[in-house]
């Protein structure tokens, strides 16, 4: 035995099949693993959480299954059952070689990592408990766009992301704004690395940020689905996307990238990293990606950079040190406060070229991001570990608003459409902390686990109006519209007018999860929060304090069979919101419960995870619109109790075979108050999310294709009609197709080929506010190389 396999290094390993986690103890290991696949198969682990000698670790890991091993010279480490008949050094017959992969930092500071991995769907995830749990073993529904996926079908922005994520959806509710929904909630919810930022804003804020969130930093995207009460605390009960950042790692690696597509999009990406010093116990990346690109809407441009930097460095060999920051910036050039007018004077659907862009020449929504995160995690020898999550972001915009969205066009002369135009500047700080210790304890001979932690947050906004000079300015012809509009002088909000929001959060988490049985697994936790928050939007103020507020959680997971379990979770609902009534009052809280039900299923030692799910949402002091308005002129709603949102999930992600990935999957929701349907957003019943890829060999060796679809059911929404006046309406369902090829001339190079729209499809989305449409995107191509060091 080596001196190196002699010497303790930290593991976290979960539980589950045995190949699997002796795959990942050879990403972290010096040695070389040697073993039939016969020898592992169908055999489970305990797991390994802690600080061992390779030879310790082995034997935690190889404890109850039946299998012993040996070293066979040098650092190979032969596996197998007892009795064997193998020659000393020699490989058994069929034996598997597992080459050591030098990613020693990667692995300890990130165990669910997918970059590597080539797979569709997560090893592990601890978004819904904090606990590093597989997805079978998580009593939530979640969702992973891994690393793999991002790569195939070439998402560079969040939005992008969202659009490939099962049971999610997203409405463009002008200019650069996005809203995701899922469950029939907007999503406010963002982790970065576990560490919660909510954005409980009005329209839209610096949410505005997180939607064009440049992809090339992030290693996968996380979604959980329903209310995060454990680990989040004030939030949405639609979902929760956390954002995992790519980590460094032991060995030098990079690539670069180069693209080009439809309307002159131009990108390009750089991402390099490995070890800073000899012995490979500090270690940086650095990832950059800029972009230039027009769009299919006329006189539209807008430019992107991020820059991206993350050291770590192993202070002890059981303390690890992160530091880092990045940097993102968005600046388009055409870009619209509205979308299109939806009716025309005489009641008609106003329907308008995919190409008509309502916003002005000189119209901008300049959005910037600077995120600052320290981390210090530490494993005990009794494989308890500690971690300190610090994260400090500072976001904005700055848009100048010119849009010939108002009023409703007549279509003889194209008369009757006024100028929405303003200036807006707004800038957020957040700074966020989060501490927990998380390890097993012993009671009545059984192993638990426990997880102790707690969070505060502090997010301060302000933002600054601008009139113009001169209101209620007509365009002379609205389907001769062409953005040239002459640019306005600004009246400036006197200095103690300005829109401020100051939202406060102190909470602490316990959560245990006992090993009930051999086959029973049962969550018990809860969450108290200290809650305040003060704004002032529009001239109105208000003050919310809550403290002590408890937000529980149970969960249990009973496994059916090896490969098939069933689970129930429970938590709390408790969200703040920004809604008016009639008389300028902000609504109560929201407070309820979420609920949920179903069955999980992991094939092929975890290679493919499948869930079917059943939830029911209760709320109270659900705000649902009243069709009349604020004093201030917006919509206005009033508080509802006893809305019940139910629906169910299906998703199947993972590898049908070496070549064959998928990830796919079905959502059903309605909400109902008094066996009426509430449709507040314009969030679909049903949708389906199909994506797809497939390498090919023989001659056709490094050629693989794949594709996908997505269908979004029809979706309402209340909107003024100039006839009607309040009236729901409806825009129908759709399909997406999407299609893409890559090829690998080598290791070193390969090209990729994505179709958006294949069958180019007309389609749009609509924002009942705004009484406003939007087109989706007509069909698209984009050539990518990359070359990796």
């Amino acid at each position: 035995m080596t001196a190196a396999a002699s010497s303790a290094r930290s593991y976290a390993i979960p539980a589950g099949p045995l190949a699997n986690a002796l795959n990942r103890f050879a990403d972290v290991s010096p040695l070389q693993l040697l073993y039939s696949g016969e020898t592992t198969r169908g055999l489970r682990t305990r797991g390994l959480n802690g600080s061992y000698t390779s030879q310790q670790a082995l034997a935690q890991l190889l404890g109850g299954t039946g299998l012993t091993f040996r070293f066979s010279g040098g650092s190979n480490v032969t596996i197998e059952r007892p009795g064997a008949p193998v020659a000393v050094g020699a490989a058994p017959a069929g034996a598997i070689s597992l080459d050591t992969i030098d990613v020693e930092g990667a692995s300890s500071s990130d165990p669910g990592r997918t970059e590597g991995t080539g797979a569709y769907t997560p090893s592990v995830t601890a978004t819904a408990t904090g606990l590093q749990l597989s997805p079978r073993e998580t009593p939530q529904s979640v969702s992973v766009i891994t690393r793999q996926h991002i790569e195939d079908f070439n998402l560079r922005s969040v939005s992008e992301v969202i659009d490939h994520t099962p049971g999610l959806s997203a409405v463009n509710s002008g200019g650069e704004r996005v809203t995701f929904y899922a469950r029939g909630f907007p999503v406010r919810n963002f982790r970065y690395d576990g560490v919660p930022i909510s954005f409980q804003n009005f329209a839209g804020g610096n949410a505005t940020t997180e939607q064009r969130t440049d992809m090339a930093m992030y290693d996968r995207v996380e979604v959980l689905k329903g209310a995060s009460g454990l680990l989040t605390g004030v939030g949405d009960p639609g979902a929760t996307i956390n954002m995992i950042r790519k980590k460094p790692t032991r060995a030098f690696q990079g690539y670069t990238t180069l693209s080009a597509g439809s309307w002159n999009d131009y990108r390009g990406e750089l991402d390099i990293g490995g070890a800073l010093n000899e012995s490979g116990t500090v270690r940086g990346r650095f990832v950059t990606a800029h972009q230039d690109n027009e769009s299919f809407l006329d006189h539209y441009h807008r430019k992107s950079s991020l820059f991206y930097g993350i050291i770590e460095a192993d202070l002890t060999p059981d303390t690890l040190f992160t530091v880092g920051a990045d940097y993102q910036r968005s600046v388009p050039r055409g870009t619209a406060n509205g979308v299109i007018i939806m009716f025309n004077r005489l009641g008609e659907f106003n329907e308008m070229p995919r190409s008509f862009n309502p916003a002005t020449n000189w119209a901008t929504w300049e959005a910037y991001t600077y995120n600052s995160f320290v981390k210090l995690e530490h494993r005990f020898d009794n494989e308890w570990r500690v971690k300190l999550q610090l994260n400090h972001q500072i976001g904005g915009y700055d848009a100048t608003n010119g849009c010939a969205c108002g009023g409703f066009p007549d279509p003889l002369n194209g008369t009757g459409v006024t100028m929405w135009r303003s200036v807006w500047t707004s800038k957020a700080e957040t700074t966020a902390a989060n501490v927990y210790a998380t390890g097993p304890f012993w009671l009545f001979d059984r192993k638990h686990e426990l997880v102790l932690g707690g969070s505060s947050s502090r997010q301060s906004r302000v933002r600054v109006n601008h009139d113009p000079a001169d209101s209620n300015v007509n365009v002379p012809d609205y389907y001769n519209w062409t953005g040239n509009f002459p640019k306005p002088g600004w009246i400036p909000f006197l200095p103690d007018d300005p829109n401020k929001e100051i939202f406060e959060e102190n909470s602490f988490y316990a959560m245990t999860r006992l090993q009930t049985h051999d086959r029973l697994k049962v969550l018990l936790g809860a969450r108290i929060t200290n809650y305040e928050a003060r704004q002032r939007i529009f001239g109105t103020s208000s003050h919310l304090k809550k403290s002590g507020q408890v937000i529980p959680y149970y969960g249990a997971i009973f496994d059916i069979t090896d490969v098939l379990s069933a689970y129930a979770s429970y938590t709390g609902i408790f969200q703040p919101q920004a809604a008016l009534n009639e008389q300028g009052t902000t609504l109560p809280p929201i407070e309820g419960i979420n609920t949920e039900v179903g069955l999980k299923a992991a094939f092929f030692d975890g290679r493919i995870n499948a869930s079917a799910a059943y939830f029911q949402v209760k709320q109270d002091n659900y705000a649902v619109p009243t069709g009349g308005l604020t004093p201030i002129g917006t919509p206005a709603y009033r508080p509802a109790d006893g809305v019940i949102t139910k629906g169910f999930e299906l998703e199947i992600s993972g590898q049908l075979s070496p070549q064959w990935q998928l990830q796919a999957g079905f959502t059903h929701n309605i909400s109902m108050l008094n066996n009426e349907r509430v449709a507040s957003t314009p969030t679909p019943a049903n949708q389906f999310t199909f994506y797809s890829t497939y390498k090919l060999d023989g001659a056709l060796d490094g050629l693989m294709v794949g594709g996908g679809t997505r269908w979004v059911d029809t979706t309402s929404d209340k909107v003024t009609h100039p006839i009607d006046g309040s009236i729901w309406h409806t825009a129908p369902s759709y399909w997406v197709v999407d299609a893409m090829a890559s090829y690998k001339f080598n290791d070193k190079l390969s090209a990729t080929l994505n179709i958006r729209n294949l069958l180019d499809n007309k389609y749009y989305t609509f924002y009942g506010w705004y009484n406003s449409y939007s087109w989706g995107a007509p069909r698209s191509v984009l050539l990518s190389m990359t070359y990796r060091f």
